[in-house]
This record gives C-alpha cells, structure tokens and sequence, in this order.
C-alpha cells in the first residue's frame, strides 16, 4: 500500500526535538549551537527485459550538531534523530570541541542575516504511487524504447519517489523547516549493429511527478540516442570548435561554480583567485541564482546557515562580479555571506539565445559532445582535459558519430572563447542552459 509521510507530524516533532536539543547544548556548556535534522521516504523501482530486479521502500532520517566553544567547533552526525541521540551527540561535540584549536573565523551566521520570512517554495509534491502502478510506468518506459527500430536490449529502468522535511536551528533563535519531494524515470537503451553496441539514457525529473514527460518518450528517446551512435568512428586530432550539449555544458558551469566558491577562494586553490572584475565570459552573458523562483528544483528561503536567500548575479556582462559565500568563508575573506552555504541555488543564464541549427550551420567542421569520461579538471591551474564521445559536424551538418577522443584546454580560455548560447535549453536540474558552443578547442584522436 502506498503512503506518503506525514510531513505536518515529522516536521513537529523534528522542532521539538531540535529546541529541546538546542537548550540541552546550552545548559552542557555550548556557548552556541546549530543542529539540522531530516526524515526522508521514498521508493525506487529497478525493471529491466520486463522483470523487476529490484523495489526499495527506504525511510531515512539524520542529524547533524555542531557546537562552539568560544572560537572551538566540533561536528558530530548521526543516523537516529531520536532526542536520546541528540543529546549524545551533543555530548561527544563537547568532547571535542575542547580538543581543538581555535579558528578566529568559526561561529553562527549573525543574527541579522538570519531568514525572518520562510515562504512556500512550491517544491514539495507528494506521490502517493502504488508499487504495482510504479512497476507498470517502469515497464511502459522500456516497451517505449524496445519499440524502436533496430533496439537490441534494454540496459534497465530506473524510477525513484520521494519526500521529507529537514529542519535547522540554531541558538541565536532561528528554526526553518523545509519540505521537498524529488521524482525521477530514467531508462538506459543498447543498440547493436554489425560493428557493436552502443548504448545511450535518457530521464525526466520533477519536484511534482505530474510535470514529468511520459515513460514512452523517455525510452524512445534513450533508444533514438543509442541507435544515433551506431558506427562510431575514432576523432582525427586538430583545433577546432566544440558544442557542448546542454547535459555537458552543465559540468562546465560547475566548475565556475566550485572556482569561485569562498573555500576554493581563501584556500588560494582556485584558478580564479585574482579574477574579480576580470572579463572571463563575452560582454553578452549574465550567470546568477535565483533562489527564490516558485516551483525551482533548489528553491530555499535560507541557505545551511540559515542566512536567508537571495537573487545573487556571479557574472554580470561576462564579468566576475561576486564570490559565493558561506558565513565561515565570508569571516575568512573578510567579507560579507553571499547566502551561499550549501551552494548555489537555481543557477540560471542571461544571454541572447541561438537556434540550434545556427550554432550548427556556423561550423565548418568541429565535434559535438554529448559524453564526458574521466576527471581531467584541475580547478588550481584551468586545465581541462577529458574523454569525449560525440558528433563529427562539417559544413554545418552532423555528418557521423565519434568517440574515444580528448577535448583538451584550459578553463579561463573556454570561457574566454565562448561564441554562442543555444535555444534549445535543458531545465532537468536547477541549473539551466542551453547548448555552448566554444570556438578552437585541441581535439586529440
């Protein structure tokens, strides 16, 4: 039988337990606390050739204390958030704290970045999915991609439910409560031909399961992928231009996101230490988050200190405009929080949009890439060097499937050569954005 938590119930109780926790760390000596605790539920469903492989029902929950006394932190976690435990915890966090050394930068957010307002963000839609109806969505996803011409296997299908509250308080009086739920099908298609397999995915994701696209397109589209890279060929080495689609471009922004993060920017191991105000992007594009958008899959009124959000704009007309910042790395910086601990929220893009048969048309001859392997990202020095698999393009067509190559650069000078934004935006995270299309990039063979 399904059931979904009793979100009103838990939230309840995780409050109580964190006041009477936060008090207990008072009375123990704590000169100040902070505590986070989360109870989740979900399900996940595994169907692959038709047959369940395998259906999980999980409840979870956890919790998190950190103390300070004076300018001595200590951090203690637990998988049972039962109030027994939290005060053991509290406990061992004093035990701790005594050992370690002071850090002029450790203590709560001040109190008047605090959030005071704690809206609905629209993130939290319940399921109540039956076993056997999530089963069936599973099996209607895989007979969409088997259907599919030329499809030899199917690689399995993946869907996950859930829902939870976490709640965090601290002792200058702050307590926020937030609700979410996260719904996901995802299926994995194998192609074969003369030459051998090749196998591609696809997915949907939603905060509300009834925003998700159908199972049968989801698995017609994992098996049009797949059978599209049938007869890959190996790469011919040169400079050339690259598309990143949407999926790929994501990772790209990620790594101007960990850059400019205040712990990468205080430990001086960030490429882009000495880079605010620089111009690392063309004139014509704005990154930022907004934390804040109604129904977006990160929404957060407060960050994981409790600051409350806001609008944040990191780079303004292809400037570095602002670090992203946590209260401890802000002290460290001798700056101001940008709102940011946790990361950053809802990331979104300002930049005139291209139809993708223009980034296409523009290129005389370069790759698409649509798979990323390996870990070739230093974020000290910029350099960027990975695995790619992809799309050989000349005189603006995609004219084969290629793979077993390397896309090769440094990160300043991808940003740098950044020539043109594509329409075709992917909104299944909360980063969003386009196709990127990077002029002269080393592609080895």
């Amino acid at each position: 039988m399904a059931s979904t938590l009793d979100i009103d119930g838990q939230q309840a109780t995780l409050e109580t337990a964190v006041t009477q926790a936060l008090e207990y760390a008072r009375n123990a000596g704590a000169d100040a606390c902070e505590i986070g605790a989360s109870v989740q539920q979900g399900m996940e469903i595994n169907v692959r050739k038709g047959s369940v492989e395998t259906l999980e029902m999980a409840r979870d929950q956890g919790i998190g204390v950190t103390l300070y006394l004076g300018r001595r932190r200590a951090s203690v976690s637990s998988s049972d958030a039962s109030q027994a435990s939290l005060t053991d915890a509290i406990q061992r966090a004093l035990d701790i704290a005594r050992y370690t050394a002071e850090d002029p930068a450790a203590g709560l957010a001040d109190p008047e970045l605090l959030a005071r307002e704690i809206p609905d963000m629209g993130v939290h839609h319940p399921w109540a999915l039956e076993p056997d109806d999530g089963i069936e969505l599973a099996r209607r996803c895989e007979r969409g991609g088997l259907a599919v011409e030329g499809i030899d296997s199917s690689d399995g299908v993946s869907l996950t439910t859930s829902e939870g509250v976490s709640v965090y308080g601290n002792s200058h009086g702050f307590m926020g409560a937030t609700r979410a739920s996260h719904h996901a099908l995802s299926c994995m298609m194998i192609a074969r031909d003369g030459a051998g397999m090749q196998r591609d995915h696809d997915y949907t994701v939603s905060s509300d399961a009834a925003r998700l696209r159908t199972p049968e397109s989801v698995g017609r589209v994992a098996a049009e992928q797949a059978m599209a890279r049938l007869g890959a060929r190996p790469m011919d080495t040169g400079r050339m231009p690259v598309i990143f689609t949407p999926n790929m471009a994501r990772s790209l922004i990620g790594h101007l996101l960990n850059a400019i993060a205040g712990g990468a920017i205080f430990r001086e191991s960030s490429f882009l230490c000495d880079a605010m105000g620089e111009s690392l992007f063309p004139e014509w594009l704005s990154l930022g988050e907004r934390p804040r958008e109604y129904g977006a899959m990160a929404s957060s009124a407060y960050d994981d200190d409790g600051v409350y959000t806001r609008d944040n704009d990191f780079i303004v007309d292809g400037r570095l405009a602002s670090w992203m910042l946590s209260s401890y790395s802000a002290r460290r910086l001798g700056l101001v929080t940008t709102g940011n601990a946790g990361g950053a929220r809802n990331v979104r893009l300002q930049a005139p949009l291209t139809p993708e048969k223009e980034l296409l048309g523009s290129i005389e001859r370069g790759v698409m890439v649509t798979e990323l392997m390996g870990q070739g990202v230093n974020t000290v020095t910029g350099d960027y060097s990975r695995g790619a698999a992809g799309f050989l393009i000349e005189k603006g067509k995609i004219v084969a499937p290629v793979e077993e190559f390397t896309i090769a650069g440094n990160l300043r000078d991808m940003f740098h050569n950044l020539v043109g934004l594509g329409d075709d935006i992917d909104r299944r995270s909360s980063l969003h954005t386009g196709s990127w299309l990077i002029d002269d990039m080393m592609v080895a063979g």
